[in-house]
């Protein structure tokens, strides 16, 4: 962890600046009939979970370059979540990857307690083989032809909400890699028939107090088709398996011209929200960081969220997935969160009486320029007086930076090699 004498010499040098800065804000925001400390106590309490494979330098189809101190395993990959978490304030939970992330539930629970850190949704692995695996996932998992193969990822789902209810989580995210790579390779209705069917099983054995996310992707590593290949797909699935059953927006999994708010609102009326996957793209599932390339598309995203706020059930899931393969995974996961939070801070600021009376108008320019006025409105004071209220820092990457963790961690964590390709 970082010494906190540090973050705190950090912040007493920022908060004079911080604080005429935070001051001049709450003026123009009064002004507006907004209350910057309402807002700021929105953001304390906005979080967003970390991937536990996050933490780990990314890579590509041809190459990846390992990054210095990298986690050897489970454990280091917490202590790198806990310094996001004590920097940031806004990174509570961490999500685990199974079998990636396979340990004794009790010495994780210790060890995220020691952290400060609880455990969110878990994800199961079915498109990839492991060490000793009977059956091979090469061409599907749960929507395989060989039953014993579709069996045998029903059984990893199920052993993966097995852990997670000894670890307190409340959720199993599924993506399949399963597709098609040639036309003719596969027949569509028969493989989703299969895919519902083993699906309908692993829907079985979720407790009574748990949510099942299905994630759609358009491509990769199926190129011809994909079997939850895009949101109507995802959400017939989800309706057919019952109301546990819910859909997760993943905003690299679209075609780049998607409208992805509109996405979310069609899922928001029809309760069949589950959550996000945060990260950004150019041209396909590139999962840059989180605000990195649209800015104002994650905001669009969050107007929606804020506007659904308050209807009966309605609790979206918010984590981060990113491959970081040129950064310091640690200072991308903090930078992301950030924006997140940051996205979530602008549409608080949307004056919703006269967007909606623009909109009940018909008046295109007075709604989208009302909508403009809440993003543009820098609202770093009120994230960083946040962070500092809450015990993190006022600047997060500089604070992390002045630390040293990476080259202890580096002493500590031998490096390895970047020989082969793959996402990691």
């Amino acid at each position: 962890m970082i010494d906190n004498a540090l973050i705190e010499a950090e912040n007493t040098a920022a908060l004079p600046a911080l604080r005429a800065d935070y001051d001049s804000l709450g003026e123009r925001l009064d002004r507006r009939g907004i209350d910057i400390a309402a807002i700021k106590a929105q953001v304390a309490a906005f979080g967003v979970a970390v991937p536990s494979w996050g933490v780990g330098t990314g890579g590509t189809r041809f190459a990846r370059f390992p990054g210095t101190g990298e986690p050897r395993h489970i454990f280091d990959k917490l202590d790198d979540c806990g310094v996001i978490q004590q920097l940031t304030r806004a990174t509570p939970t961490v999500s685990l990857h199974i079998p990636w992330d396979k340990a004794a539930p009790a010495d994780l629970l210790g060890k995220a307690g020691d952290l400060g850190l609880r455990f969110d949704a878990m994800n199961s692995n079915t498109f990839q083989d492991q060490p000793g695996q009977a059956h091979s996932y090469k061409f599907g998992s749960l929507s395989h032809t060989d039953a014993a193969t579709r069996q045998q990822a029903v059984e990893h789902n199920l052993e993966c909400i097995a852990i997670g209810e000894a670890l307190g989580s409340k959720a199993l995210t599924i993506w399949i890699g399963d597709g098609s790579n040639f036309p003719g390779q596969t027949h569509f209705t028969r493989q989703l028939d299969r895919y519902l069917d083993a699906v309908k099983q692993v829907y079985a054995g979720l407790p009574a107090d748990w949510r099942l996310f299905t994630e759609h992707k358009m491509y990769e590593p199926a190129f011809y088709s994909t079997v939850v290949q895009d949101w109507g797909s995802n959400y017939l699935i989800a309706q057919e398996l019952g109301p546990q059953a819910l859909c997760l927006v993943d905003l690299g999994h679209h075609a780049p011209n998607v409208n992805i708010e509109m996405i979310v609102a069609r899922l928001i009326r029809f309760g069949k929200l589950g959550g996000f996957h945060f990260n950004d793209s150019k041209y396909g599932d590139d999962d840059l960081d989180t605000g990195s390339i649209d800015p104002y598309r994650l905001f669009l995203v969050f107007n929606e969220l804020v506007d659904a706020e308050g209807t009966p059930g309605f609790t979206p899931a918010h984590m981060l997935d990113q491959s970081h393969n040129v950064t310091d995974p640690i200072e991308s996961l903090m930078v992301s969160a950030m924006e997140v939070q940051r996205a979530y801070a602008n549409a608080l600021l949307v004056d919703r009486a006269t967007l909606s009376a623009a909109q009940d108008a018909n008046d295109a320019l007075s709604a989208t320029t009302t909508l403009k006025t809440a993003f543009r409105t820098d609202v770093e004071p009120i994230l960083a007086m946040a962070r500092i209220e809450g015990g993190g820092a006022a600047d997060p990457v500089a604070t992390y930076r002045r630390s040293g963790y990476r080259a202890r961690v580096a002493g500590i964590r031998p490096a390895v090699s970047g020989a082969g390709g793959g996402i990691v």
